[in-house]
């Protein structure tokens, strides 16, 4: 059986994080491997149906997966880690006597995938006693055989890590010439080899690749030991290492340089010292109501506590509470068709289309097409996330395409897809945005925040701030969070930047589920303005 290990991902943010990576350590030339030949998949999964067909089972689907990661992480100047790892079973899953099965296996043999089906279905058979209502799938056609990969230019796992430590290398170098104290740089590679089949008729294989290059900089007054950070303004993508070029018609010039489809590293480490070390001197923020300018960097978090996590069906019908709580959006609001959100300039779509984006896929985890829907329209709630066994639930009978297992070993369940804010149909920029306001605060990046377990109340941080006054951007400050509930927040929505702002921020690494799972998902948006947001000066304490 495979080894789990745990890695612990200081620096970004607060307290660091730490993941499961499942698989086995293995070099970086092995990463390249081509792994089992398509047809080889097939004859597999052609095993696994027919002898789950024979076994008794109603329905069965099969995911073979390769799971590929590549870490690479660097503190000043040295290499703190390099981790390779891949992981390579089938998983399997079967309806029987009404009821849900699940087993996987690292045995790809013939004889290895078909004890693994037995068992999913004895696994079925067994919990159909307690179980008191049949499964309800969604009817899918199948598609036959088909493949899909992301539209990458260069793959990242093929680049030398001498070549990745080079350029995080001189990344850090930058930054602590340009006086900051300490660097954290890391690069983040995924590559997910999926092979899915089913007794629909679908036999779907993808090849999906997604990259992360975070970074943290600090810079420390020496005379008082005070610090600040700054952490990097980049996006996970669903790109390949072409998106580390940074092109200059991907650059946004502006209070500081924000990035399209492309990133420049080195040049956002630059700012990055400079920013920090004006954070040492920048003015407190006085506590009050003000009308928030969120660039997309800052806001696609918000985006997804508020509106991502809340409007999972699961959550919503209180089968799922682990990582993000429930739901305050529930189903009486949805069918009531009047349960106002936000404001009527607020349309909150999901997808698993957009390119570039973490969720693009062809297909989800159980053969079903990606497409868009609206979840908020015109500010008005009209749908949520949900599956294949899930859509009856809410009177629809065709599933979203949302469902995903982060491994072969994971059961496939109901994960966020992207949810994006529609951009504005009128022309309108930032600059003209920040024009228009007369007591505000710019808010750039994602920074520590909290949010209840009903997806209501919260609290927001950021990276950067910039007070408005009059129109114009006065100065940088600090110690800024806002507060406000969900649907007061977004009812606040007054104006949204139009399409040429448009862009993607996201999460890499999205928790849910017991045993836990991770996803990655991209939420889009272009500027946006909130008025009247109450602001707290987070560095005063109760006397």
């Amino acid at each position: 059986m495979e080894r789990r290990q745990f890695l612990k991902l200081a620096g970004l943010g607060t307290g660091g994080i730490v993941l499961p990576l499942r698989g086995i350590e293995v070099s970086a030339e092995q990463l390249l491997d081509e792994g089992i030949h398509t047809s080889g998949k097939k004859q597999l999964a052609d095993v696994v149906l027919n002898t789950a067909r024979k076994a008794g089972a109603d329905y069965t689907d099969v995911r073979i997966g390769r799971y590929l990661n590549q870490y690479v992480l660097t503190r000043e100047t040295n290499v703190e880690n390099i981790v390779n790892t891949e992981s390579l079973g089938a998983g399997i899953r079967v309806i029987a006597n009404g009821t849900w099965g699940f087993a996987a296996t690292n045995d790809l043999t013939p004889d290895g995938v078909s004890r693994a089906a037995r068992q999913a279905v004895a696994v079925a058979k067994a919990n159909a006693k307690y179980q008191t209502e049949p499964v309800h799938l969604a009817p899918v056609k199948g598609v036959g055989e088909i493949s899909w990969q992301t539209p990458i230019q260069k793959n990242a796992l093929a680049v030398p890590i001498s070549e990745k430590v080079d350029y995080l290398m001189a990344v850090n170098n930058g930054a602590l010439k340009a006086g900051a104290s300490y660097i954290r740089s890391s690069l983040y590679l995924v590559n997910e080899q999926k092979y899915f089949a089913s007794s629909d008729g679908s036999y779907i294989d993808q090849d999906i690749h997604r990259l992360w290059a975070p970074m943290q900089v600090t810079a420390v007054d020496k005379k008082s030991g005070a610090f600040k950070t700054r952490n990097g303004l980049s996006d996970p993508v669903g790109r390949g290492y072409e998106y580390l070029a940074g092109h200059d018609k991907d650059k946004i010039r502006g209070q500081t340089t924000l990035y399209k489809s492309s990133y420049d590293m080195a040049e956002d480490a630059l700012l990055a010292a400079e920013q920090a070390q004006a954070k040492l001197s920048a003015k407190s923020i006085q506590p009050g109501k003000y009308d928030l300018v969120l660039e997309p960097s800052h806001l696609c978090l918000t985006i997804h506590e508020s509106v991502g996590h809340p409007l999972e069906l699961d959550r919503v019908l209180g089968y799922e509470a682990n990582y993000a709580g429930t739901s305050f959006a529930t189903l009486d609001k949805w069918r009531s068709g009047k349960f106002r959100y936000g404001s009527d300039k607020v349309t909150l779509f999901a997808d698993k289309l957009q390119p570039g984006s973490l969720g693009a896929v062809a297909f989800d985890d159980e053969g079903v097409k990606t497409k868009r829907w609206d979840l908020v329209k015109d500010g008005i709630l009209v749908n949520y996330q949900a599956t294949r066994d899930q859509v009856h639930m809410i009177d629809q009978k065709e599933s979203h395409g949302c469902s995903y297992g982060d491994s072969w070993s994971s059961v496939q369940f109901q994960r966020m897809p992207n949810v994006s804010l529609a951009p504005g149909e009128k022309q309108y920029s930032a600059k003209e945005m920040i024009r228009d306001v007369e007591k505000g605060i710019y808010i750039v990046g994602r920074g520590s925040y909290s949010i209840d377990q009903q997806r209501y109340n919260f609290q927001f941080g950021g990276q950067l701030f910039y007070e408005i006054k009059n129109g114009e951007i006065v100065g940088q400050v600090e110690d800024v969070a806002y507060q406000s509930n969900t649907q007061e927040f977004w009812n606040a929505c007054s104006a949204i930047c139009d399409g040429s702002d448009y862009r993607l921020g996201g999460t890499f690494f999205d928790g849910k589920g017991q045993p836990s799972q991770v996803s990655a998902v991209s939420h889009g948006c272009s500027t946006t303005r909130f008025d009247k947001i109450n602001v707290i000066n987070t560095k005063r304490k109760i006397a």
